[in-house]
């Protein structure tokens, strides 16, 4: 392949210190100049100061920005920033300080500010709206009067519109009202729109607005000019207190307030609503002179950002919940998104599986629309509450522009089958998911390729429709933009995975026929795929296959993504890893989703050259079912050792695909990136279970291991690992001559633990071969 060459001096990682950036002052962070913090549909994004300066920060709900302005001064200082920090994905508290009155302003003023301190403490809490908690408080031995002064504004600008041109524009009201030391203020916004859409003439109307209300411990605040005002004495040693709670509103829905805690402690698991924190399978790495402290962090940073990004108003249950995709862009319903996180978080219990297989079913399309790229059984791509898509600027309220999700239903299906048992809950789901097959069928199979592939029919759609869905995601060999609609090689993999998923089920509830029809299919498309997609002369899979019939040669992730799909014959297998995690691949922070040798190669492009943590859970697992447990280490180790450099020990979206080498001891971050992002944090959770070779068979009582801890993380413990009814606690350890060994702590009900080598075959076969086979 002609191209580039980026990737001179990587060698493996094992030639590297493996734990310097653990023990390194590396902490990279996404957004770096940007503070977030969020819960469900609402996120506050603040700058430097602590406040809403402009640009993209303000305080959203819905994907709308309800604040767009917030900004304090004392007397005629902004306040300092001594220190200030989330306390909880949630929840938020800064230190402040102004000069007493009367002290000098100059170069100084800050260190003297110090010394005769007036402080200002801001808490936070956010929800469905947000709680403040303001306390001035006098530490100079004189009296302080101040004015402290709010500058307050909402635009109601929709997300997107934050970071490009303002689309939309409606009538914006403001009110005050004021009773002794109580107000309120609130900003209406009202916005309407007049479209035609199948032939028809619709009127569109969104109508939203925030209350700010508004009491002190004294005084009465004064509004004037967009300003809310408080006139504030303050005797040496006294504290003056103020409550602000934003109630937002959509329509006649009125978004109760978040719970404000009266301490900031930190601790979730014991707040209402946390049942997932209390019951979700608990991790722990017990060896401090190994990367076990990293994998102990990343595994609990993952459960907390998974809880915080619940999306509340989709609950099914305190036990049944999905979650947004990622913050601050992504706080919204993703199809692919969602199923991704929900199976590959499933180790830690079945909640988001629960909660997502129906929401996905009841949001399942129904009607041929092409402007939103709907068709009966096929899944939703992406569902906006802002103003763009409510008012209809782009289908984005409810699109389905995608090829992945209808098979991800399916294969989430089957993980829900494989970790409950639950005929209760799988049952229903059985007719959205093989309507989902229906569609893949009838409307993303050309007859004459042989392949899955599909095109937009809208004018505002998704170009490429592949699991890498940027316009510029596949390329040809030469570097030129490829033609949509193409097969991806990866798609065809998630679609026979999902059919052999659902081949196990049908199985399971009597429909015997269908399940091998299905099986039939997939094992067809396998012959077909290894026929037409494998490049001997490389030693990969072709990236795709362009509707004319020619080859897309051109190397990246997609090809190890295949051997986590069953889909790669076993001879393939060696050449396939060979190839992936040569150097212009694997950066040695992970699998660079474009090869550094390709011409299209950039190390920042979101699809030509970044390393997505998500990709690597298939691509450990894919691994670990055909015993590559060597690079199963290397993806885990990587993976890990990546998510020690990044704050928080939080796995972002993507990162840029810089080698690593003593010339570059961290990779740059994707200037847009999400953070936290709900499938890479689920990646975390899903190469720990590969690590440990966890296959639950629910339906059997049958939980199968073939652990393989490396050196570097020799000793594990589960505990409450929920399988069906039964619950089980775990340690793993490695003894002297490498082995991992294992022990049941604890059993609550009935479950069989066996060790056991378990293939791709195995995961997906009749339970009554699993049963037959290891029990």
């Amino acid at each position: 392949m002609a191209g580039r060459r980026h990737h001179a001096g990587v060698g493996r990682i094992d030639s590297m210190d493996a734990f310097s950036i653990e023990r390194s002052l590396i902490r990279l962070r996404v957004r770096e100049h940007a503070s977030y913090i969020s819960k469900g549909d609402t996120v506050l994004a603040t700058g430097a100061s602590g406040f809403i300066e402009g640009g993209e920060e303000g305080l959203y709900v819905r994907q709308t920005r309800m604040l767009s302005r917030y900004r304090c001064q004392l007397g005629r200082r902004r306040p300092h920033p001594v220190t200030k920090s989330n306390v909880r994905q949630d929840s938020w508290m800064g230190y402040y300080i102004v000069p007493a009155p009367g002290e000098p302003v100059g170069d100084d003023a800050i260190a003297a500010a110090a010394q005769q301190a007036v402080e200002l403490q801001v808490s936070r809490w956010v929800g469905d709206g947000m709680r403040e908690h303001f306390v001035l408080t006098n530490f100079t031995q004189s009296p302080a009067q101040l004015r402290m002064t709010l500058e307050i504004d909402a635009d109601f600008a929709d997300i997107e519109e934050t970071h490009g041109p303002r689309q939309q524009e409606g009538t914006r009201k403001r009110h005050w009202k004021r009773d002794g030391n109580v107000a309120t203020l609130t900003f209406d916004y009202v916005a309407t729109r007049d479209v035609r859409r199948d032939g028809k003439r619709q009127h569109l109307r969104f109508d939203a607005g925030v209350t700010l209300r508004i009491e002190t411990s004294s005084g009465s605040p004064k509004h004037r000019g967009g300003r809310v005002q408080f006139d504030i004495d303050l005797a040496p040693g006294a504290s003056w207190h103020a409550d602000l709670d934003w109630c937002a509103r959509f329509g006649d829905e009125v978004l109760p307030l978040p719970i404000r805690d009266n301490e900031l402690d930190g601790i979730e698991s014991k707040r209402r609503g946390m049942e997932f924190l209390r019951e979700s399978t608990k991790v722990a790495a017990l060896d401090h002179e190994t990367l076990a402290g990293v994998v102990d962090n990343t595994l609990n940073r993952a459960r907390h950002d998974l809880a915080a990004l619940r999306l509340q108003r989709f609950d099914r249950g305190p036990r049944a919940w999905t979650v947004a995709a990622g913050l601050p862009m992504y706080v919204a319903l993703f199809g692919r998104d969602t199923l991704t996180t929900a199976q590959q978080s499933a180790m830690l219990g079945p909640e988001i599986l629960r909660g997502t297989l129906p929401v996905m079913a009841e949001w399942q399309g129904t009607k041929d629309n092409a402007w939103r790229d709907e068709q009966p059984g096929r899944i939703l791509h992406e569902a906006h509450p802002g103003p763009l898509s409510m008012l209809q600027y782009k289908p984005k309220d409810r699109y389905y522009g995608t090829l992945t999700a209808p098979a991800l239903f399916c294969t989430a299906l089957g993980h829900l089958w494989q970790w409950t048992g639950d005929r209760d809950a799988v049952e229903p789901m059985i007719k959205p998911a093989m309507a989902a097959l229906e569609w893949l069928d009838t409307h993303a199979f050309d007859e004459k390729l042989g392949f899955h592939l599909v095109a937009t029919r809208s004018k505002d759609g998704l170009k490429n429709q592949t699991w890498k869905d940027s316009d510029e995601g596949i390329v040809e060999e030469d570097g030129r933009t490829a033609e949509h609609p193409v097969a991806t090689c990866e798609e065809q993999g998630i679609i026979h995975a999902a059919r052999h998923a659902m081949a196990q089920i049908l199985e399971s509830f009597g429909h015997e026929d269908e399940a091998k029809r299905q099986r039939a299919a997939a094992e067809a498309l396998k012959a077909r795929f290894d026929a037409t997609f494998w490049m001997d002369d490389i030693g990969s899979f072709a990236m795709a296959l362009a509707r004319d019939g020619h080859l897309i040669r051109s190397v990246g992730s997609n090809g190890l993504r295949c051997v986590g799909s069953g889909i790669v014959e076993d001879e393939r297998i060696p050449r396939l890893l060979e190839r992936s995690f040569a150097p212009d691949l694997f950066s040695g922070w992970g699998i660079r989703t474009l090869s550094s040798d390709h011409p299209a190669y950039n190390p920042y492009a979101y699809h030509r050259g970044t390393v997505w943590p998500v990709e690597h859970g298939p691509f450990a697992m894919g691994c670990q079912r055909h015993r590559a447990h060597d690079r199963v280490e290397q993806i885990a180790r990587a993976q890990f050792e990546i998510a020690s450099a990044f704050d928080q020990y939080r796995l972002p979206e993507c990162f840029s695909g810089h080698a690593r080498d003593k010339a570059h001891p961290f990779p740059a971050t994707y200037p847009q990136s999400n953070s936290p992002q709900a499938w890479s944090a689920s990646t975390a959770i899903t190469l720990t279970q590969t690590l440990l070779g966890m296959q639950p068979f629910a339906p059997l009582g049958l939980l199968l291991l073939d652990p393989h801890l490396p050196t570097w993380l020799p000793e594990l413990s589960v505990r409450g690992l929920r399988v069906g009814a039964a619950s089980v606690s775990l340690r793993f350890w490695r003894d002297a001559a490498g082995t991992t060994q294992f022990e049941v702590l604890e059993m609550d009900g009935k479950l069989s633990v066996v060790r056991a080598v378990t293939t791709w075959r195995d995961v997906f076969a009749p339970l009554d071969d699993v049963a037959s086979r290891f029990t």
